[in-house]
């Protein structure tokens, strides 16, 4: 991946909640979009579909195509009154609506007494390399999925192009089956976001061993809150899968549990391929930080020579900067516990010599022991 990740875009909506409001409000989230529905009506024969953003599309449709399996997608959130008629018209619990608006919620699988209930969180880059984190709901009943995405960016074109095809089980295996499908591409998406972190830590470190420079620290510590992101994401996924297992729901049948052991699989590769990204950023951390510190005391060494070689020529400067004349100039009066060398003949060139001979030996002696070979 040759473009950096240049910043990170978390779900910028925190979740502050109505304090004591009663469960199963309804609580839009703010900046949502207003949601656009898309009817998918299949069977082993034909695949019908439309579009609109009205419960009056999911109406006509269910009255068309009465012996299909029926996948009703609605993509933006920004509608409180089509969602309480969605689980009007399907006699949904209200708490199942208050989760499904409540976009903060960790990836879960709840059984109720004619459906079961899931949520996922949809990791992904943008092409700007930002990265979004979006939660994905999906309901079954009897013949029917319906599914609550926050964006109207098309996230399932692959299962969509499945469907067209009609190869495989995919028109046969029911609703339970197409959760099933949904939630194998997100975690198909896992993995592609982590192919491209992995590129990119493959930049990171071959750029640590050409040139390390402070922009490492920095690229590396985003990749890792990424892999932090993913992980928060992964871990209850798999508790999820695992529930789906377990269930005795007829929803999720035999079949589709066996498709979902595949799809188990695949969350435990993504699970250890995180926690090995990790280790890699941790490495690359270290790594860095270690030749910070080797770089200083390379730095250092070369100080502590140059000042091991000054130090006694200055204190031969100092000695003979002191001026303590060896005859008084007004008694002419020879002062023998004086400086005798102040006026004699040459003697600056000499000190020269001698403070020249000093720093030779000391230069001879740091050579032998190795210091220089090793700046």
């Amino acid at each position: 991946m040759s473009n950096k990740i240049k910043r990170f875009r978390y779900n910028p909506r925190r979740k502050s909640g109505n304090i004591g409001a009663s469960p199963g409000e309804i609580s839009i989230p703010e900046g949502a979009l207003k949601p656009t529905i898309n009817v998918y009506s299949y069977n082993a024969k034909e695949l019908v579909s439309s579009e609109g953003k009205s419960i009056k599309v999911i109406l006509d449709q269910f009255k068309k195509c009465q012996d299909h399996t029926h996948w009703i997608q609605v993509r933006g959130l920004g509608d409180a009154a089509l969602i309480e008629e969605v689980g009007s018209l399907l006699t949904i619990n209200p708490l199942v609506l208050e989760d499904i608006t409540n976009i903060h919620q960790r990836p879960k699988f709840d059984e109720y007494d004619d459906y079961v209930f899931a949520v996922s969180r949809m990791i992904q880059f943008t092409k700007d390399y930002e990265l979004t984190n979006h939660q994905f709901s999906a309901l079954v009943k009897d013949n029917l999925i319906i599914t609550f995405e926050e964006t109207h960016e098309e996230n399932f074109e692959g299962v969509k192009n499945r469907l067209k095809i009609g190869k495989g089980s995919i028109r046969t295996a029911g609703a339970g089956y197409m959760c099933y499908a949904l939630t194998d591409t997100i975690l198909d998406c896992y993995f592609s976001l982590l192919a491209k972190l992995g590129d990119q830590l493959d930049i990171v470190e071959d750029r640590l061993y050409d040139q390390a420079d402070k922009s490492i620290m920095y690229e590396t510590q985003q990749l890792k809150r990424t892999l932090i992101v993913l992980r928060r994401s992964c871990w209850p996924e798999r508790d999820k899968i695992n529930d789906m297992l377990r269930t005795e729901s007829p929803l999720i049948n035999a079949e589709v549990k066996m498709f979902l052991k595949d799809a188990y699989d695949h969350c435990i590769q993504i699970m250890d391929l995180i926690e090995s990204y990790k280790e890699i950023t941790s490495s690359i951390m270290d790594i860095y930080l270690s030749l910070v510190s080797n770089r200083m005391n390379e730095i250092m060494k070369v100080l502590t020579i140059i000042s091991v070689i000054f130090i006694p020529l200055t204190f031969v400067a100092g000695v003979y900067g002191m001026n303590f004349s060896r005859v008084d100039p007004v008694t002419n009066k020879v002062m023998p516990a004086n400086m005798p060398e102040l006026y004699s003949a040459h003697g600056y060139i000499y000190a020269l010599g001698g403070m020249l001979l000093i720093g030779i030996i000391q230069v001879i002696v740091f050579w032998k022991k190795g210091w220089f070979s090793k700046l």
